[in-house]
């Protein structure tokens, strides 16, 4: 067994394979003696490392490898990766291990957008109910590694599962979601196509007895190939006479499979901006629904839960204008909820690193949005600016730093305004991830 990255993702992946009685290789694109390092820091030694510039060369030449176990996010057509499938070797990650071997069912969310927040809220009505240990993990920042000998056969484990994690399994959680599907990391799945393939494998593999989650109408199941096999439920802001949940007379309410109808809890409940927010609620609720739990815990859990950092958190109000940070939105889609979100006229921060995305639509919302100024920078800045340019005359100012964005910002900004940093775009042409982004922008603002 090879593990390609010793990363996050990868690095609990090497004491679970030894004690399953494996050989293990570990390649990382690092020199040798820092792997051999963070090899000892886990007290681990004795262990075969490729490590330099030609690590992934030099492991495609060790005969008769098994599996190869790739850090999420790698690109898949790269050479010494395709050699090695063409020999045989399976080509697997770390996401399919802890599918195959959690002691108990898992419900797994993805999605483009609101899959954290979804996660988080479905973890919290879970822990409020208190049936059950509850277990939150994955792309939500936490390995659930690290809670593996504390799961039990009948806890609750919820994962949020990204593209690039669903990628290369080859088995699905019990219960599955799909919030929705938008063009996103384009870069690194060559196509949209490959991208929608990549999040069917959900629920590709799952049988009678699991059930899917899905927006009605799930439109995007044509770009799929993989059909649903078990019980599929839906959410909707309107009825659409189908199991699952939707609103009625300002309740949420859920559906089951003999259509019998349960009232949830008043739409009023939900502290959450935004019509995307409304329709993540919805989703969460069916997902607690068929993980059995309570109604009236899950109200309890919402009325309390105000969001998680870098999805339209407010930062501050200063000289009356209130500063919003939106750095999660790393695509286009995300931008525009958060502009239906907001009602009061708005300053817009956005721009960032280029995933090869289409920003035709965003100059449209933008046009029929409460936007007067956009603030862009980075390597999309000039796409941004070209999309807003044919659907409006909205003033467009090009910085190059964040300071220049938020003092741009300030500036153009009146009393009662709104600056929202909602960038449509990944951070790594200047940060390491969105939330080091949502933090500059926190430390300028509070700066003010």
């Amino acid at each position: 067994m090879a593990i390609v990255g010793l990363g996050v993702n990868n690095r609990p992946l090497v004491p679970f394979l030894r004690a399953q009685g494996m050989e293990v290789i570990v390649a990382d694109k690092r020199p040798q003696a820092s792997i051999r390092e963070s090899l000892a820091q886990m007290g681990l030694e004795n262990i075969s490392v490729f490590g330099g510039e030609h690590y992934l060369t030099d492991l495609s030449r060790v005969p008769h490898l098994d599996t190869v176990y790739l850090t999420p996010g790698m690109v898949k057509n790269l050479r010494p990766i395709e050699q090695m499938s063409k020999q045989g070797t399976k080509i697997s990650c770390e996401t399919d291990v802890f599918f195959q071997h959690c002691p108990a069912p898992i419900m797994g969310i993805t999605g483009s957008a609101g899959k954290t927040t979804t996660t988080t809220l479905v973890g919290e009505a879970l822990r409020e109910d208190g049936t059950h240990p509850v277990f939150v993990g994955g792309n939500i920042g936490h390995s659930l590694w690290d809670d593996f000998s504390q799961i039990r056969p009948d806890s609750w484990v919820v994962m949020e599962l990204s593209s690039f994690q669903l990628e290369l399994v080859e088995h699905s959680p019990h219960g599955a979601a799909i919030l929705n599907l938008s063009p996103n990391h384009l870069d690194i799945h060559g196509s949209m196509s490959a991208y929608a393939q990549a999040k069917s494998h959900i629920f590709q593999f799952q049988s009678p007895d699991d059930w899917l989650v899905l927006p009605y109408p799930p439109t995007f199941l044509d770009m799929m190939e993989a059909v649903p096999k078990g019980h599929v439920l839906y959410f909707s802001l309107e009825d659409h006479g189908q199991p699952g949940t939707f609103i009625a007379q300002d309740w949420i309410m859920f559906r089951d499979f003999s259509h019998a109808l349960t009232p949830c809890f008043p739409v009023n409940s939900i502290q959450l901006p935004g019509t995307h927010n409304v329709l993540n609620v919805l989703a969460a609720a069916a997902i607690v629904k068929m993980a059995g739990g309570n109604m009236h815990a899950m109200r309890q859990a919402i009325e309390r839960f105000h969001g998680v950092p870098h999805r339209l958190e407010k930062v501050r109000k200063h000289d009356n204008i209130l500063y919003i940070n939106d750095s999660i939105a790393t695509a286009p889609d995300r931008t525009m909820a958060a502009l239906r979100a907001i009602t009061d006229p708005i300053v817009l921060i956005a721009g960032g690193y280029d995933k090869h995305l289409d920003y035709d639509e965003l100059g449209q919302a933008i046009a029929h949005s409460s936007v007067h100024h956009v603030i862009v920078l980075g390597q999309v800045r000039e796409k941004l600016a070209q999309a807003i340019a044919r659907y409006s005359t909205i003033p467009v100012m090009r910085v190059d730093t964040f300071e220049q964005a938020v003092d741009a910002a300030r500036q153009v900004a009146k009393a009662g305004d709104t600056v929202l940093l909602s960038p449509a775009a990944a951070s790594y042409d200047m940060f390491q991830n969105f939330e080091e982004r949502g933090q500059r922008f926190r430390e300028i603002v509070n700066r003010l």
